[in-house]
């Protein structure tokens, strides 16, 4: 996949209608519909103020939630307009219309440094069906001379209307965020600083089957720790109790073992495990080996040893990509081994990225952060970029000359 596309530096902006996807897909309070993380809004400020700041008439759009094609007040974007324009400091039109008259017309009014927002695209079911008629209609909010700007990394991997069939009318191009996702992970995956060391965690092997078979032929140490660690036990012999297991996984746990060998990539699988008698948070945690896991115990963290061997894999690393927790890290008691993981990587002096999801909550949440390279905004997205698949919301993009 080509990961070098144009962006909005690459095009003219003064006095043209931009139409920017962005990702305003934030979390409400369910009693009063209050936004209570605004990061995903404060992530497009940078493009949006860029094309604002050089004269765009901008016509921004996204989706909230899952309405399945049908008005849902509580997934209005309404109070996403309201935030918008606080953090940008100018006001915000709102529209309670998509791409019907209402939305034509407040389009058309747009004076050069004006931003409209359009009301939850999946309000209409022609948004996730990717239909061309809808999709039509959204570029022709700009006109003919328009541009459409992508900016939601995190749902670059669905083929929507509003992520690549629009493409299809207008010339595309990427805004910062996106393009800071493809520099960062793209150039991870193809030009790696070495060693290149991936970290793989989370509960189950089936999430992470691609994954594996495709960094096994970039990495030069893969290092499984989490929920599908106990599958790996399993395939090889162990004992694992009541841990997650994936019986139907075990064959191909064992085929990625062989091929990690086959290719000289150093495989880490933990060597031991803390495990309780039950999935809670004040369980007592109990440390055995992981291929000897009491009958009526389940592993829930990787244990000192493994903790030991893993953070040493990550010290002298040049690239570390990580995607998925050490263990039940929400439960303080089997926190541990995600946190020295997330501390071992803001200490190791390498370009560190994390895949979104799991691992960057638990990066956010044990304070490492602003000391990691790169977090990802796009969960799905990561997980796709880092399968090696083809993301349709991003191959729609006009490539760099």
């Amino acid at each position: 996949m080509n990961y070098k596309k144009q962006t909005v530096c690459d095009v003219p902006v003064a006095g043209r209608r931009v139409l920017v996807r962005c990702d305003f897909n934030v979390p409400q309070d369910k009693k009063t519909g209050a936004i209570t993380d605004d990061k995903r809004i404060r992530a497009a400020i940078p493009t949006l103020r860029y094309l604002l700041d050089r004269g765009a008439c901008v016509v921004a759009c996204s989706h909230l939630g899952k309405p399945k094609g049908a008005w849902n007040e509580a997934l209005s974007l309404a109070p996403v307009a309201e935030r918008l324009a606080a953090l940008l400091g100018r006001a915000v039109i709102f529209c309670k219309d998509i791409v019907g008259a209402q939305a034509q017309e407040k389009a058309a009014a747009l004076l050069p440094g004006q931003v409209l927002l359009l009301e939850n695209l999946r309000f209409d079911k022609g948004e996730e069906k990717n239909d061309p008629d809808f999709a039509k209609a959204l570029a022709a909010l700009v006109g003919a001379d328009g541009l459409y700007v992508s900016d939601a990394f995190g749902t670059v991997h669905r083929a929507h209307a509003s992520t690549a069939g629009v493409a299809a009318y207008l010339p595309a191009v990427s805004g910062f965020l996106i393009q800071k996702e493809l520099e960062i992970m793209g150039g991870a995956l193809d030009a790696p600083k070495r060693p290149f060391v991936a970290v793989l965690g989370g509960a189950k092997v089936s999430d992470k089957i691609a994954v594996i078979n495709n960094l096994l032929d970039k990495v030069d140490t893969l290092i499984i720790g989490g929920g599908m660690a106990y599958t790996f036990a399993y395939a090889q012999g162990g004992k694992i109790g009541t841990s997650l297991l994936e019986a139907d996984k075990a064959d191909y746990a064992l085929q990625m073992i062989a091929k990690a060998k086959e290719k000289g990539v150093q495989l880490l699988l933990p060597t031991d495990t803390v495990a309780a008698k039950e999935f809670a948070a004040d369980a007592a945690p109990v440390v055995v080996d992981a291929m000897a896991i009491p009958d009526d115990m389940m592993g829930l963290d990787i244990g000192p040893k493994t903790r030991a061997a893993f953070t040493a894999a990550v010290s002298g690393a040049g690239t570390i990509i990580w995607n998925g927790p050490m263990g039940v890290f929400e439960f303080p008691a089997f926190a541990v081994g995600t946190k020295a993981m997330a501390q071992a990587l803001a200490e190791s002096g390498a370009v560190t990225i994390i895949g979104g999801g799991d691992s960057a909550a638990a990066a956010e949440q044990l304070g490492f952060a602003d000391k990691i390279t790169h977090i990802s905004t796009g969960g799905g997205a990561s997980l796709e970029l880092l399968e090696g698949k083809e993301l349709p919301g991003v191959a729609c993009l006009m490539d760099k000359a």
